[in-house]
């Protein structure tokens, strides 16, 4: 019971001291505002271009899902198939999980669509009967980077005994997602590229302040101190560089959205789409500034690491 006021006391002090010097650390940050921006401005928009390609491969993403709607397979049946029959088809193929829907288009539909859209409207005038078949216009359920599954439902269709052929251009779906997977990994080589950037962009800036406080540390040594207490101030430094870039980043990405919103916006309606921007969101932003303050510890403790051994008082 008699070392709990002890242990409270000690860590009291022991928050009191990182606090302070948290506080020490953003008031020499404070001090020289224009060396401060400078480093925090690279750091922002070493971090805002991996998170504008993101934000810009996740909106396409996006958009592509509505594009998935024009994605048909046509079931043309035998000429033979009654409308009774086809009828019942569509019934047993709208249960299936893959589907989302199905159309119906009946011989006397698929000939009037033909003679309005083909410009031989006049010579069908002369045929003895409608030689078109029955059409099931089916809309299949696209999730993900699945296009394959989409031709393995084709080939399921076309198995039917009713269905003469079953077609689908699947092509330019599979394209999309293979192009949107390339970006995908294309933006992660350079979000690596760009974080050890900011890890060297951070541990020159310490090194530089650990240099500039070099007499500093020595007579900190000499007296007792341990490596942790010198170490603290310029972990914090790099906290606050982090948290100061990412800021940064994340108005720079705001502002860049905003200037091309509108535009896009504009484009979208003149193809009578709705289609809006989408930004990265609270918790997106939130890992952001979390990232960039890691990078800011990592790169600041590289450089104390290293750099901290080499100074010891002669």
């Amino acid at each position: 019971m008699r070392n709990n006021p002890r242990k409270k006391s000690r860590l009291r002090s022991y928050f009191s001291h990182h606090l302070r010097t948290a506080l020490a650390s953003l008031g020499r940050l404070y001090a020289q505002p224009a060396a401060t921006l400078m480093t925090a401005a690279v750091i922002a928009i070493a971090l805002a271009l991996p998170v504008g390609l993101y934000i810009a491969l996740d909106n396409v993403a996006k958009l592509s899902s509505d594009w998935d709607g024009s994605t048909q397979i046509s079931l043309f049946l035998h000429t033979h198939v009654k409308n009774s029959d086809a009828q019942k088809l569509m019934n047993q193929l709208q249960t299936h999980k893959q589907i989302k829907k199905i159309d119906f288009i009946s011989k006397e539909q698929g000939l009037k669509q033909f003679r309005e859209t083909s410009g031989f409207g006049d010579a069908l005038k002369y045929l003895d009967s409608n030689p078109l078949p029955i059409v099931l216009v089916v809309h299949p359920k696209i999730t993900g980077n699945k296009a394959d599954a989409t031709t393995l439902l084709v080939k399921e269709l076309g198995k039917n005994k009713l269905v003469e052929l079953a077609q689908l251009d699947v092509q330019w779906v599979k394209r999309l997602y293979t192009l949107l997977e390339i970006a995908n990994r294309s933006i992660w080589v350079v979000s690596t590229m760009l974080a050890i950037a900011v890890l060297l962009i951070i541990g020159n800036t310490i090194r530089l302040d650990i240099q500039n406080r070099r007499e500093e540390i020595e007579v900190s040594k000499l007296i007792g101190a341990s490596d942790a207490f010198i170490r603290r101030p310029f972990l914090y430094t790099g906290l606050w560089y982090g948290v100061i870039g990412g800021l940064l980043a994340t108005i720079v990405t705001l502002v860049s959205l905003a200037l091309v919103e509108n535009p896009i916006h504009k484009l979208a309606l003149l193809y009578s789409s709705d289609f809006r921007l989408h930004g990265l969101g609270f918790v997106k932003t939130l890992l952001l500034i979390l990232i960039s303050c890691s990078l800011g510890l990592i790169g600041s403790w590289i450089a104390v690491s290293r750099h901290l051994k080499e100074i010891e008082p002669s």
